[in-house]
C-alpha cells in the first residue's frame, strides 16, 4: 500500500484484521490517531504503523499513559514517580514504548515545543521535544529564555525540512517566501507557539510584511495533516509544514525551505538519572534507529547525540 495514500476506517480495519467498530473505539481512546476531512475519517499509514508499534509489547509491559499537565493527575503518586515526555512527533511515542519495556515508568504529553519547555521548566514534565527557530538557529535560544537559570541538555531527536504544501501540479507556481506577499495567494496558519507558527512570523518579519496582509493568516488549523488536506482540497493555496505529511497526502506537493531540527531538552542535573540514561541508551541503539527511519521524512543521523546549552 501506497505510504503517500491516506486510508480510510475500513482499510485500516483490513490491516489490522478488526471490525471498524473497532477501529472507533480506538480512536475514542486516544490509542490510533487520525484526522477528518469533512465528516470522514482519515489515517496515514504511520499512524498505523505508530499504533502497531505501540501494541507490539502490551502483553509484557504497561501501556504508555498519556498525561494532561494541567491537570490533577500531578497529585497522585504515581505520577511523580513517572517519567513524562512532552512533544507531537510520532517518533517519541515509540521512545516512549521502549522506554517501558526497560522497566520505565512513561507518561506522553502532546504539547507544543513552547509549552513544553515551560513546562519542563515549571516541573512539570522530565522531556521536551522543540525544533523552535529564531531566525539563525534552533532551540537554545529558547531553552535560555524559557528555562531561565536552569542548566540543560539537547539530545538530538531528527531533522526534518519544512516548506510549503501547494495543490498538486503547483497551480499558482509557488516558489518560497516571496510568495506570500501576492493578493492573490491564501494561507493556512498554526496556533501561536507551534514551531510552524514561530517560522512563519519570523520570516514575515524579516521580510517587513505585517501578517494582517496575508490572506488567511488568521485561518488556525489543528495539524500540519488537516493543513495539508485542506490545501489538496482547494481550500487555500499554500500552508508551511513539514516534508513528511506530504509523503502522506495524495493531492500536494512540497517546497523545501530549511531544514529544521528536533531535539529533546531534560534538565543537566537529570543527565545521569536512569530514565535519561535509558532514553539517550535507546535512541543511539540501531535497532531503534532502524524502527524510527520507517517514518519516511525524517533524517535521523545524529539521533542520541548530546549538545550542553
Amino acid at each position: 500500500m501506497s505510504q503517500n495514500k491516506s486510508l480510510s476506517t475500513q482499510e485500516v480495519a483490513d490491516i489490522l484484521h478488526v471490525s471498524k467498530s473497532t477501529i472507533y473505539d480506538l480512536i475514542r481512546r486516544g490509542e490510533i490517531h487520525s484526522y477528518k476531512i469533512g465528516r470522514k475519517v482519515r489515517f496515514t499509514q504511520d499512524d498505523v504503523d505508530a499504533y502497531i508499534a505501540r501494541s507490539r509489547h502490551e502483553h509484557s509491559t504497561r501501556a504508555v499513559k498519556n498525561v494532561d499537565v494541567s491537570s490533577e493527575l500531578f497529585a497522585s503518586k504515581d505520577d511523580e514517580k513517572s517519567f513524562i515526555i512532552s512533544g507531537q512527533d510520532v517518533v517519541l511515542d515509540l521512545l516512549a514504548n521502549h522506554l517501558q519495556q526497560e522497566g520505565v515508568n512513561t507518561q506522553r504529553a502532546y504539547l507544543s515545543g513552547f509549552e513544553g519547555l515551560l513546562s519542563l521548566y515549571e516541573g512539570k514534565v522530565n522531556a521536551a521535544a522543540c525544533h523552535l527557530y529564531d531566525g539563525e538557529g534552533f532551540n537554545k535560544s529558547y531553552v535560555k529564555s524559557l528555562m531561565p537559570g536552569i542548566p540543560a541538555v539537547l539530545i538530538n531527536i531528527s531533522y526534518r525540512r519544512l516548506g510549503f504544501y501547494v495543490k498538486a501540479g503547483n497551480p499558482k507556481g509557488i516558489k518560497g517566501w516571496e510568495d506570500m506577499r501576492r493578493e492573490d495567494i491564501s494561507v493556512l496558519n498554526r496556533r501561536p507557539g507551534s514551531g510552524a507558527r514561530i517560522v512563519l512570523d519570523i520570516q514575515l518579519k524579516k521580510m517587513g510584511l505585517d501578517a494582517r496582509n496575508v490572506k488567511g493568516y488568521d485561518n488556525i488549523m489543528k495539524s500540519h495533516l488537516t493543513m495539508a488536506s485542506a490545501v489538496a482540497d482547494g481550500e487555500a493555496d499554500m500552508a508551511l509544514g513539514t516534508e513528511r505529511v506530504s509523503k502522506q497526502m495524495e493531492g500536494i506537493e512540497f517546497i523545501p525551505l530549511l531544514e529544521e531540527k528536533l531535539e529533546l531538552v531534560v534538565r543537566r542535573d537529570s543527565l545521569e538519572s536512569e530514565p535519561v540514561k535509558a532514553l539517550i541508551k535507546i535512541l543511539m541503539s540501531k535497532d531503534f534507529n532502524r524502527e524510527a527511519g520507517r517514518f519516511s521524512g525524517n533524517d535521523y543521523r545524529d539521533m542520541g547525540a548530546v549538545t550542553e546549552v
